[in-house]
C-alpha cells in the first residue's frame, strides 16, 4: 500500500508546516526554549596555597636592583645628616677638651704657686725642735747632764758631740719622744739645721739659722 502524499521520483519533498488547529482558530507562534547558561569548564582541584619562594642571589650572577630617584635622594639626605651630626659632635668634644686643658693648666699653675709659697714659708720659718739629754744607752736622763754649766762644774767636757762626765757619756736627742728613764723613740742625734732647738724646761740649745749650741765649746778634763 503506498502513500499518495509522498512525492514521486524527481519531485521535491513538500515542507511540513505546523499542525493546523481547529478550524476557524488562528495558529499560535512557537516560543523559544528558555536560556540555559553553558556549563563551566572543569577546573583542576586547588590544593593549599603554597608559600612564596625567595630567590637566592649569587655573586657575579644576580644583578642588584637599581635604586629609584626617590631612594637616591633619601640616601643622600641621610648621609648628609649623619655627616653634619658627626661634625657637630666632634666640634663639641674638641671644645670640651680645650676647656678641660685650660682648667688643668690653670689648676697646675695655682698648685705650683701655692707649693712654692709653702716651700718658701717652710724654709723661712725655722722649726721648733725639742732636745732631750740621753746616756750612752739612749735612755733619757735629766737635762742637767747635757747642760754646759753642769758638766763643767763636775769636771766634764765635750768631744765629737758627746758630753763626758766621769766615766759616762751623754748627748742630745733632737725631736725624739719619751720621758726620763725611757729610751728615746725616733728623733735624730744630729743637730737640725735652721731649727730652734730647746729643752723641755725651756733652755735654748740652738737658735735657728745661727748654729749656736750650748755644747759648742770643748775642754779636756
Amino acid at each position: 500500500m503506498t502513500d499518495n502524499n509522498l512525492p514521486g521520483p524527481g519531485q521535491p519533498t513538500p515542507e511540513q508546516g505546523p499542525p493546523s488547529g481547529q478550524p476557524g482558530q488562528p495558529q499560535q507562534p512557537q516560543q523559544p526554549p528558555p536560556y540555559q547558561p553553558a556549563p563551566a569548564p572543569n577546573k583542576p582541584a586547588q590544593g593549599p596555597p603554597t608559600k612564596g619562594k625567595m630567590r637566592q642571589q649569587q655573586a657575579g650572577v644576580t644583578k642588584p636592583r637599581q635604586a629609584t630617584v626617590a631612594e637616591q635622594r633619601a640616601r643622600a639626605a641621610a648621609q648628609k645628616a649623619q655627616q653634619e651630626r658627626f661634625a657637630a659632635e666632634s666640634a663639641a668634644f674638641e671644645k670640651k677638651r680645650k676647656k678641660r686643658k685650660r682648667l688643668l693648666i690653670g689648676g697646675g699653675v695655682t698648685v705650683g704657686v701655692v707649693a712654692l709659697v709653702a716651700i718658701w714659708y717652710a724654709a723661712a720659718s725655722p722649726k721648733n725642735v725639742t732636745a732631750q739629754c740621753t746616756d750612752s744607752n739612749n735612755v733619757i736622763v735629766d737635762d742637767d747632764y747635757c747642760d754646759e754649766s753642769y758638766y763643767r762644774s763636775h769636771g766634764g767636757y765635750t768631744s765629737g758631740g758627746f758630753i763626758y762626765i766621769g766615766g759616762s757619756s751623754y748627748r742630745y736627742n733632737y725631736g725624739g719622744t719619751g720621758s726620763v728613764g725611757q729610751k728615746a723613740v725616733g728623733g735624730s742625734y744630729t743637730v737640725p739645721k735652721g731649727a730652734n732647738v730647746s729643752t723641755k724646761s725651756g733652755t735654748s740649745v740652738q737658735r735657728g739659722g745661727f748654729g749656736i749650741s750650748s755644747g759648742s765649746s770643748s775642754s779636756g778634763g
